[in-house]
């Protein structure tokens, strides 16, 4: 297969055929430098972004598993105790507005993100949900819930298709591992996320695969590549027609020379020159340094950052586990977004927490436990949004009174794809054509939600 070409119209498609081409081909898995597989991807570039595209960077917190609406950012705390829960809610910044009583540092800035809490679908595995969270795009076929599928090319990889980022860094990076189907699909693996699975918590974190073996001078390490090269006799292919691995390779070896050479991206994966009053405030564990180093990123000019916190699929004992960890993540999500403000690049940079779906009204008890938890629910999610010219202070729609589903202005996962896009600049209704010659949407409806336009 060749690479995948791009058009900025819909209208040359029939109308008849959308919805059977609005999903890709392939599956793809991403990796660091020295996991390569799947296809050849696209030539990078872009048309001019919009003139009302605000945002030129995001960075998607991913709460694997699918956390709880209620205990979160949709609390029902006039509803029965066995939708209502343990937990209170308290007020925020923004009258009329309450969350979650574990979340008071995200409530006293409030005004400065907003919330979703009626996007909603039928996809109730992690599989297929995270693929349609990911993608904007239902897969095709059904998938499990531990399914790694890749059907549509995942938001951090159309980013990377249409940006690029200086100094030799890739596009779009994902931490500490790839989502389930934060893959590229056909759009090829140059477009795969480049993944930091090592701790930025660690005394001495380094990201494997960025810096020189120890003893291994820039002058020796330059001869050792012009080495590598004098030796590689593998045959490459320029017709575009075919899928050549061995240029794949090239562009990851070629990337990695970039990394370990240049001081600017060095410098970026540098979290050891934080004042430690800032790393104590994202916290001192994997979520809230990976959070900082994600900011270090986008200031450094990278457009897409994923941070993969997994662990949110709480079929019991919700709520001892969440009194243990909604208080960090309150403290890192409000430490990212107040970060981002006091250095002038919230207005640019969006950062947008969600999972795949949200978790059932009703409390349960599983079979041989003695602890109540709630179950997948797609019916109802909460996701929220800051940055990028979204308006602070904002409610999106509304779920009925016990929680159960999307009652008001109800969205779809293709509405929340296309508002990503659109804020970076990224026409959400153009059109791929596939390695196999086939049109495929990037969004099968492109419209973004209005209100988070700004």
């Amino acid at each position: 297969m060749g690479d995948a070409r791009r058009s900025a119209t819909r209208s040359d498609l029939p109308v008849s055929r959308r919805t059977g081409l609005r999903l890709g081909l392939g599956g793809l898995a991403g990796g660091t430098l020295g996991g390569i597989c799947g296809l050849l991807g696209a030539a990078q570039g872009a048309g001019p972004a919009p003139a009302t595209a605000r945002a030129k960077a995001c960075i998607l917190v991913w709460l694997d598993g699918g956390p709880t609406h209620l205990e979160t950012f949709d609390p029902k705390p006039d509803a029965p105790a066995e939708t209502r829960g343990e937990f209170a809610a308290i007020s925020t910044a923004v009258p009329g507005t309450q969350i979650c009583e574990h979340l008071p540092e995200l409530a006293k800035i409030a005004d400065r993100y907003a919330l979703v809490r009626s996007v909603c679908h039928d996809q109730g595995n992690h599989g297929a949900g995270n693929h349609y969270m990911m993608t904007g795009a239902p897969p095709r076929i059904p998938v499990g819930c531990g399914a790694f599928v890749s059907f549509h090319p995942s938001l951090g990889s159309v980013v990377a298709h249409e940006r690029t980022a200086p100094h030799g860094m890739p596009a779009y990076f994902s931490m500490p591992s790839m989502t389930r189907s934060g893959g590229p699909s056909f759009l090829g693996a140059r477009h795969a996320p480049f993944v930091i699975a090592d701790d930025p918590n660690a005394k001495g974190f380094r990201v494997r695969d960025l810096a020189l073996p120890a003893g291994i001078e820039s002058d020796r390490f330059a001869a050792r590549q012009d080495l590598r090269r004098l030796v590689d006799r593998l045959p490459r292919h320029d017709d575009p027609a075919v899928a050549d691995p061995v240029r794949v390779l090239d562009d990851y070896y070629a990337q990695g020379e970039r990394l370990v050479t240049t001081p600017e991206a060095q410098q970026a994966f540098d979290i050891a020159a934080e004042p430690d009053a800032v790393r104590d405030a994202y916290g001192r564990d994997g979520l809230g340094q990976r959070a900082l180093l994600a900011r270090r990123l986008v200031e450094a000019g990278v457009p897409f950052v994923t941070i993969n916190d997994g662990g949110w699929d709480h079929h019991a004992d919700l709520f001892g586990a969440l009194e243990k960890r909604l208080p960090a993540f309150d403290r890192t999500i409000a430490a990212l977004i107040g970060d981002l403000d006091r250095r002038g690049l919230l207005d640019t940079t969006m950062v947008i927490v969600l999972g795949e779906f949200g978790r059932t009204p009703k409390l349960s008890v599983l079979p041989g436990q003695t602890k109540a938890g709630r179950d997948h629910w797609s019916s109802a999610m909460s996701i929220l949004f800051a940055g990028g010219g979204t308006p602070g202070g904002l409610v999106v729609g509304a779920t009925d009174r016990l929680g159960h589903a999307a009652r008001d202005r109800v969205l779809a996962p293709e509405n929340f794809v296309a508002t990503v896009y659109a804020k970076l600049g990224i026409d959400p209704g153009m059109h791929f054509i596939t390695p196999a010659g086939r049109p495929t949407f990037l969004v099968a409806d492109p419209t973004p939600i209005a209100e988070l336009m700004g």
